[in-house]
């Protein structure tokens, strides 16, 4: 089990008042002292017991969301979050705020809100695989061949996906320093961030029957956001010619709350325009599933940038309808990610990679500092929201909240 991390504060970087009415319905796990954890719905700076909330109103998910992850919910499908959704909407907007079975943040602690039970993260953004590619590959093209043919992925560990708030060890592995003919094990020097957005399976498939973009939502549960911590030298020596591995197996941070992809749906956006015809099973036009989500980074308190989600050349439906194509199935839990949000503005890009052009253009902190990578102790804070049914009714998506722990003695 998943250690607690502090309940939310009420200030989220560039996140406007409201993003957590009951337009939202954010749901996480709470912890309190003395009592098992239990699904909660987040309702402005509070947090709705949502199991007791139903039976008390004799909803019959009761027992669903009575348990400490979101797991057995999420399993019911979509007729079961259609029905606990028009529940909410008739109790939240009326809610009294003293009601018992709200619970303030600040009482409460906050799980991994679900069971990971596979992980892939995706290189979505063009401006993020072009810029790395120029800094990877210098002289050659910055795309590789596929890049704009097919959303391209790799598999990370579930079980290194932690809660906002947990710590993040710096890892050791190793890396060849500049000149050299041979690698040595250090603790990683060049420690970064990836701002990127995760969308959380519900209901599985069955191997060998690929999931069309038709039945993304018939599928996906919700929304969550990730950092996917990464170790670009040992990433840099590594990744050829399968990708990464120990450069980012050591912890990706999730966020604490899972925003429900059906409070989303004014936030819906057409992808941006393909360079090349897609293969059939990608072909976006009659499921369009660009969402206009807004990003922002900050670093020890600072604000650094501002991704912008709806301009992801590929969409999280194509993402899944790519992952099973070949026949590999779904299972309740199973988390995939964005890869990192950039957009073309120097201010736009989601890592300290491309902001600090590898290191060449080192970033000025208000407070006089400059970071080129992550030192022991810094803190980033990665957050969103998204447009909602009208300008007073945003849809927030919480937090991913990590800070860096000095490396464990090398081996």
């Amino acid at each position: 089990m998943s250690p607690a991390a502090p309940g939310a504060g009420t200030v989220l970087d560039g996140v406007p008042a409201g993003a957590f009415g009951p337009q939202t319905q954010a749901h996480g796990v709470v912890d309190r002292p003395g009592e098992r954890p239990r699904v909660g719905v987040r309702l402005h700076d509070a947090v709705l017991d949502v199991g007791r909330a139903a039976r008390r109103d004799g909803l019959d998910l009761a027992d669903a969301l009575s348990e400490p992850t979101l797991d057995a919910f999420m399993a019911l499908g979509p007729a079961a979050w259609a029905q606990e959704r028009e529940w909410l909407d008739a109790l939240l907007p009326s809610l009294d705020p003293a009601d018992e079975l709200l619970v303030p943040l600040g009482q409460v602690g906050l799980r991994l809100p679900f069971t990971v039970a596979d992980y892939v993260d995706f290189y979505a953004s063009r401006e993020h695989a072009s810029n790395l590619g120029a800094l990877f590959r210098p002289g050659q093209p910055p795309l590789p061949a596929a890049w704009t043919h097919l959303p391209v992925g790799y598999h990370g560990r579930a079980g290194t996906v932690v809660v906002s708030g947990t710590g993040v060890r710096r890892p050791v592995g190793q890396v060849r320093p500049p000149g050299s003919a041979a690698p040595e094990v250090v603790a990683s020097r060049r420690l970064d961030i990836e701002a990127e957005v995760g969308f959380v399976v519900g209901i599985g498939s069955v191997q060998g029957e690929p999931v069309p973009l038709s039945a993304f939502a018939d599928h996906v549960f919700g929304v969550c956001l990730v950092d996917d911590w990464s170790a670009r030298d040992l990433q840099a020596w590594e990744y050829v010619p399968l990708g990464p591995f120990l450069g980012k197996s050591f912890a990706t941070s999730v966020s604490a709350w899972v925003t429900p992809l059906s409070s989303l749906a004014a936030a819906r956006v057409p992808a941006p325009p393909r360079e090349h015809p897609v293969q059939a099973y990608l072909d976006d036009t009659d499921h369009p599933w660009g969402l206009d989500l807004r990003l922002g980074v900050t670093l020890q308190g600072h604000h650094v940038s501002s991704p912008p989600f709806a301009g992801m050349y590929w969409t999280a439906a194509q993402q899944l309808a790519h992952l099973t194509v070949a026949g590999a199935s779904l299972r309740t839990g199973d988390l995939f990610a964005s890869g990192t949000v950039s957009g073309p503005g120097r201010h736009q890009r989601g890592s300290l990679i491309e902001l600090t052009w590898g290191g060449a253009e080192p970033l000025v902190l208000p407070d006089g500092t400059t970071r080129t990578f992550l030192e022991d102790g810094d803190e980033v804070v990665v957050t969103a929201w998204a447009p909602g049914p009208d300008e007073e009714h945003p849809v927030g998506l919480g937090e991913v909240r990590g800070r860096v722990l000095p490396a464990r003695p090398l081996p």
